[in-house]
């Protein structure tokens, strides 16, 4: 009574010079899974899944269709051709410029039923952007949308609307999204897997509050560069330590490859993409006590002030603080007011800023864009020439946040320091010395615990500053900081790089490497608990 679809994700974006045609050869980083009524379903909500911007089958700020970048019927046929990452796009654009379904098949050979899906898919699109509206549409026509899989977001698209406001009459309307329970035993025996996906239908199979706390985590997504299994076990811990604590832990996660998908990681399991409508429809239908988002990498994060205006309890960390450690204005008041260093910076808006602040920095310079992970579109930049093109590509993967601009500390040690606090009692977990000097991202660069080279002053200084950023945050959970220390004028001076109020990919290292449970404790603060 349920389909289900898989689809990988790709990270040619980070590689634009790779040949993104699929062959023999894996090229995929990740994958997400969605589980729907239908295949439509089932394919829309994987494809909101995939975190790559997309919403569905199109319709989202990543549609070219009605746009300039509009593809001609020369550039589809050579797409449908030739497997590779965008193909499931340019289907939906040789529907929209009129192909037949014998045309599509002769092309890429996908069986007629899939296509015939498709093509009711933008049937329905056709049929919701000629009623012209949200209060134009009848119930019956935008319950079947919703049951196509068509997202808010999708809906807002059509008819030039806000997410919220079409969420808003939605509900009032009385569709809105129930679960049900994935049937483990095809009906054969009773089964009671606490594993559940949404859908649009009359009946709910969720089980009723108890009188026990609820706290649910958000995972981290499809896996990708820079955001992998190591958040994953954050959310496994966390899971676990609810579990001694007598809270009910609730999981929210898209990803087929990880252990917090394991229907007994977590007392209830929702397999659902990470977007802010699918999240708020479980937290309507489960009512949370809490919320955490530390643990699941840069996508909860992503989520979180949505999520907040929207009434979610968010536990831990406030969401200001996280935008404040984020946002690389705050960022400097912070460690101006603390009387910390880091190198000279600027934040820049537009290519002519951007030329003003290199001018002032100077070289080598690094580029990168505020609110990515994993380094995407970083660059260290030694002339003008390189500095223009790094900062221009910056620009398009900081999709309207600023652009930041770091003096580059050549030479230096980089070190990694995570960090658990309850608002008030700090505890330095480890500092990591990395190998690779810095400007080598720290997801590539081999680490060690205890630091190898460091004088005591220095890591004491590391320490210090750590406790006094988490302090003046009011961190609740873990917080990461990334140091650089720099041998200047015979003083060994330390520079602040980043911090970021989360849990980090070195979590499960430390965990390991010092044999406390790091994320256990940490959720376990978020819960209540003190140090």
């Amino acid at each position: 009574d349920y389909v289900v679809t898989k689809i990988p994700r790709f990270a040619f974006e980070k590689f634009p010079e790779a040949d993104a045609t699929l062959t023999t050869q894996m090229k995929s980083v990740g994958e997400t899974m969605a589980i729907g009524r239908t295949f439509k379903e089932s394919f829309q909500k994987a494809l909101r899944g995939l975190e790559v911007g997309t919403f569905g089958f199109g319709c989202d700020g990543k549609d070219l269709w009605g746009t300039l970048e509009q593809p001609d019927v020369n550039e589809i046929r050579a797409k449908l051709a030739t497997p590779n990452a965008e193909r499931p796009w340019y289907l939906r654009y040789a529907i929209k410029a009129g192909m037949t379904m014998d045309e599509i098949f002769e092309l890429t050979a996908i069986d007629r039923w899939f296509l015939d899906q498709l093509f009711e898919i933008v049937e329905m699109e056709e049929r919701l952007r000629s009623v012209g509206g949200i209060d134009q549409v009848d119930t019956p026509t935008l319950k079947k949308a919703k049951q196509f899989g068509f997202s808010d977001r999708q809906l807002a698209t059509i008819w030039s609307a806000n997410e919220l406001h079409i969420r808003e009459r939605r509900k009032r309307r009385g569709i809105v999204a129930t679960f049900k329970s994935v049937d483990t035993c095809a009906a054969e025996f009773e089964a009671y897997t606490p594993y559940y996906y949404s859908t649009y239908e009359d009946e709910d199979e969720t089980p009723a509050k108890a009188d026990k706390q609820r706290i649910m985590i958000l995972g981290g997504g499809p896996n990708r560069i820079g955001q992998g299994i190591e958040f994953d076990y954050c959310c496994c811990h966390a899971s676990f330590a609810l579990r001694e604590m007598g809270i009910e832990s609730i999981m929210v996660n898209s990803n087929p490859e990880t252990v917090s998908t394991d229907y007994d990681t977590s007392d209830l399991l929702f397999f659902e993409p990470l977007t802010v409508e699918d999240v708020l429809n479980i937290c309507d239908r489960v009512q949370p006590d809490g919320v955490i988002v530390q643990f699941g990498g840069q996508t909860p994060l992503n989520l979180a002030r949505a999520l907040a205006s929207a009434g979610v309890p968010i536990i831990g960390t406030s969401v200001d603080t996280i935008e404040a450690a984020e946002d690389r204005e705050k960022f400097q008041q912070l460690l101006q007011r603390l009387n910390l260093k880091q190198p000279a910076n600027g934040i820049v808006r537009t290519m002519n800023q951007a030329r003003i602040e290199a001018a002032k920095i100077g070289f080598p310079s690094l580029v990168r864009p505020s609110f990515v992970l994993g380094g995407r579109a970083m660059e260290i930049c030694y002339d003008m020439a390189q500095f223009e093109r790094f900062v221009a590509e910056a620009f398009v993967v900081a999709q309207g946040q600023p652009v930041l601009i770091d003096r580059f500390l050549e030479d230096a040690i980089e070190v990694d320091v995570d960090a658990v606090s309850d608002g008030e009692q700090v505890i330095v977990m480890g500092v990591m010395e990395h190998i690779e000097e810095a400007g080598v991202h720290s997801g590539d660069s081999a680490c060690v615990i205890p630091p190898y080279s460091l004088p005591g002053p220095v890591v004491q200084e590391i320490r210090e500053a750590t406790i006094a950023m988490a302090r003046y945050l009011k961190v609740v959970g873990l917080m990461n900081v990334q140091f650089a220390v720099k041998k200047e004028d015979g003083a060994m001076n330390v520079y602040v790089l980043e911090v970021n109020p989360r849990a980090s990919r070195t979590v499960p290292f430390v965990a390991k490497a010092t044999g406390v449970p790091v994320a256990k404790i940490a959720a376990k603060v978020m819960a209540g608990a003190t140090l």
